[in-house]
């Protein structure tokens, strides 16, 4: 059962598959039409060869920029700051927010290396400072490593002269944007303060 080990395994390190989950997935894919398993394979290639980020705000994208810096009827003067591509998805399904994004790539985590040079930080604050932007939504997850990045943000982007706010409570703390309903997200936007 080498290749079926070796494919449960492929699937097993997804975010949310487990061991079992890999496997029926494995049989299922074993079990499916040969064009079938195909067309995912040639999905999975397709899709890490065209997506790259954004020039502009690092949202993943076919194109850049992306659908949502080309749009002109986006409000260039709002920049919402999340931590991952996926946080825009979950932000957009509310329909609350039409402004533009900025992707962190992640989050101020020193205990795994990861400070602001590792983050998309200064394309950021060049935004920030050219004169467009009036205000910087920090949207970045309510754990304890989203707080020190909003808070490492805030000190770094109030001396350029824009209003830079934080989502309001209603997220969990731990939670992620990416799991969250989207009545929490808009109530969260709708409700962010200055910081």
């Amino acid at each position: 059962m080498g290749a079926i080990d070796d494919l449960s395994d492929e699937l097993a390190r997804l975010p949310g598959i487990g061991r079992k989950t890999a496997l029926r997935l494995a049989f299922h894919l074993l079990k499916a039409p040969q064009d079938d398993a195909r067309r995912l394979a040639r999905a999975i290639v397709a899709m890490r060869e065209r997506v790259r980020p954004c020039d502009v705000c690092g949202n993943l994208t076919e194109a850049s920029p992306c659908p949502i810096c080309a749009n002109p009827r986006r409000d260039a003067a709002l920049v919402c700051v999340v931590e991952e591509a996926s946080d825009i998805m979950a932000i957009e399904r509310t329909g609350e927010y039409r402004g533009m994004y900025h992707v962190l790539g992640g989050r101020l985590s020193p205990l795994d290396g990861i400070g602001p040079a590792e983050l998309n930080v200064e394309p950021l604050v060049r935004r920030a400072g050219g004169g467009e932007v009036k205000e910087v939504v920090l949207a970045t997850n309510p754990s304890v490593e989203g707080e020190a990045t909003a808070a490492y943000l805030g000190k770094l982007l109030g001396p350029l002269g824009v209003r830079v706010t934080r989502i309001a409570r209603g997220l969990p703390v731990g939670g992620d944007l990416e799991y969250a309903d989207g009545v929490t997200i808009a109530e969260a936007l709708s409700n962010r303060r200055e910081l």
